[in-house]
C-alpha cells in the first residue's frame, strides 16, 4: 500500500493518531477526577475515581469482539466511523451524567465506541507489513501515541481550570472528527477484496478456533494481558499518588508528562534496535529488567513511607524505559502469525490482554491508597508471571 516515504509516513501518522482516540480519552480526563467525583457524587475514595479510568478499558475489551471480526467482513473504514458515532454518543452521555452509575456506563460505551480505531488500526497495520518491519512500523506508531500522554493532562487541566470538566470530552469530540475527516480523505482501504470474508454468527468462533493454533500468539497476549494490567495500575492511580500522597496537584501533568517520555523514547529506539535483535530478543531482556526494577524498590522501601518524589521517579522513569520495548514487540509478535485473520486477531488480543488487566488494576489499586509499594508489588508479581509464560513456551526468535 505504502508506494513512497511520504505515505508511509502519513500512514504513521494516522494510525498513531487513530489509537491516540483512546489516551486521550484517558490521560487527559486524569486532573478532572476530582472534580468530577464531585459533581456526580463520588465518595473521596480513590477506588471509586480509579473506575473512571478501569471502566474504559472493559468497554474498550469487549468491543473488540465485534470490531475486529465485523472489519474482517465490511472492511476498516466502514467500522472505525461507526465506532466513532457511538463515542460521540457515549460522550454526550458522560457529560450529561449525575451519578456515578450513569457516568460509568457512559465510559464503558466510550471503550466500546473506541475498541474500533484501537483494534482495526493495528489490523491495517498488519494489512500492510509484517515480521520485525512491521514492529518498526508499530514503534514509530506508538512514538507519536505517546506524544499524547505528554500532553494530555497539562491540557487536560488547562480545560479544567479555563472552562469545567465538561469541556475536556468536548475537546476529545473535537479532536476525532479531525481524525476522522483525515482518514476518510487520505487512507484507502487496507483490506483486499480476496481477504475479505462473508459476515456470520460463526465469523468469530472460526476466528478464535484458528487464533488458538498458533502458540505464539496466544503466550505474547497472555503476556500483554499480564504487562498492561500493571501498567493500568499507574494510569488509575497516577492522580491519587501524585495529588494525594505526594501533594503536587499542580505540577502532576508535567510529572506524568515527563514519564510519558521514558517510554516514548524507549519506543523511539526500539524502532531501530528491533531490526537489528529481532522482536523476541528485545522482549526477553527488557521483561527481565521490568520484573527486577521493583525489586529493587521493594527491598529499599518495604513497610516503610514513601521515598522522596526524585527517588519514585527515577523507579517509574527505569520501569517505564522497560515497558516502551514491550508494548508494540508483543502486539506485533501476538499478531505475527495470524496476519490472514488480521481484524479477528487483532480483536482477540485486544480483548484478551485488556480483560486480563482491567480485573488486575482493579485489583492491585485498591491497595495504592497511603503507599506505592503495591503498585511495584503489582509490577514484580506481572514481570514474574511474564517471564514464566516466555520461557516455559521455548519460543525461537523471529527474523522475518
Amino acid at each position: 500500500m505504502q508506494k513512497n516515504d511520504q505515505s508511509k509516513l502519513e500512514f504513521i501518522a494516522l494510525m498513531a493518531s487513530l489509537m491516540s482516540l483512546v489516551a486521550l480519552s484517558i490521560d487527559a480526563l486524569l486532573p478532572a477526577l476530582e472534580q468530577i467525583g464531585i459533581s456526580v457524587n463520588i465518595q473521596k475514595e480513590s477506588s471509586n475515581n480509579q473506575l473512571l479510568i478501569t471502566m474504559i478499558f472493559l468497554g474498550l475489551g469487549f468491543g473488540q469482539l465485534i470490531s475486529g471480526p465485523i472489519s474482517d467482513s465490511l472492511g476498516r473504514k466502514p467500522v472505525i466511523y461507526g465506532g466513532f458515532i457511538l463515542f460521540v454518543i457515549a460522550s454526550f452521555i458522560c457529560v450529561s451524567a449525575s451519578s456515578i452509575e450513569m457516568m460509568v456506563l457512559g465510559r464503558v460505551l466510550q471503550g466500546v465506541g473506541l475498541s474500533a480505531p484501537r483494534t482495526i488500526s493495528i489490523a491495517m497495520v498488519r494489512d500492510s507489513f509484517s515480521g520485525n518491519y512491521m514492529a518498526k512500523i508499530m514503534s514509530f506508531i506508538v512514538v507519536i501515541f505517546i506524544l499524547v500522554p505528554v500532553v494530555a493532562p497539562a491540557l487536560g487541566k488547562l480545560m479544567l481550570d479555563t472552562y469545567g470538566w465538561k469541556s475536556v470530552f468536548y475537546s476529545q469530540l473535537i479532536y476525532g472528527v479531525i481524525v476522522m475527516i483525515w482518514l476518510w480523505k487520505r487512507q484507502p482501504e487496507t483490506l483486499k477484496e480476496v481477504n475479505k470474508v462473508t459476515f456470520s454468527f460463526h465469523l468469530f468462533t472460526d476466528g478464535l478456533k484458528e487464533f488458538i493454533k498458533f502458540k505464539q500468539a496466544i503466550v505474547f497476549t497472555l503476556i500483554s494481558g499480564f504487562i498492561t494490567g500493571s501498567f493500568m495500575v499507574y494510569l488509575s492511580a497516577s492522580q491519587q499518588i501524585f495529588q494525594e500522597q505526594y501533594l503536587l496537584v499542580d505540577e502532576f501533568p508535567y510529572i506524568f508528562a515527563g514519564l510519558a517520555i521514558s517510554v516514548g523514547f524507549a519506543t523511539f529506539l526500539n524502532g531501530s534496535f528491533v531490526m537489528r535483535f529481532g522482536m523476541h530478543r528485545l522482549v526477553s531482556f527488557f521483561l527481565i529488567i521490568f520484573t527486577v526494577v521493583p525489586i529493587a524498590y521493594i527491598a529499599f522501601f518495604y513497610q516503610q513511607a514513601n521515598p522522596s518524589v526524585e527517588i519514585l521517579l527515577v523507579f517509574f522513569a527505569l520501569q517505564f524505559f522497560a515497558l516502551g520495548f514491550l508494548f508494540g514487540n508483543l502486539r506485533a509478535l501476538a499478531m505475527q502469525p495470524v496476519g490472514h485473520i488480521a481484524g479477528i486477531g487483532a480483536a482477540i488480543n485486544g480483548f484478551v490482554s485488556t480483560i486480563m488487566a482491567v480485573p488486575i488494576a482493579t485489583f492491585i489499586g485498591k491497595y495504592v491508597v497511603t503507599t506505592t509499594l503495591p503498585l511495584f508489588m503489582g509490577f514484580f508479581v506481572c514481570g514474574v508471571l511474564s517471564l514464566i509464560l516466555l520461557n516455559f513456551t521455548k519460543l525461537k526468535p523471529v527474523n522475518n
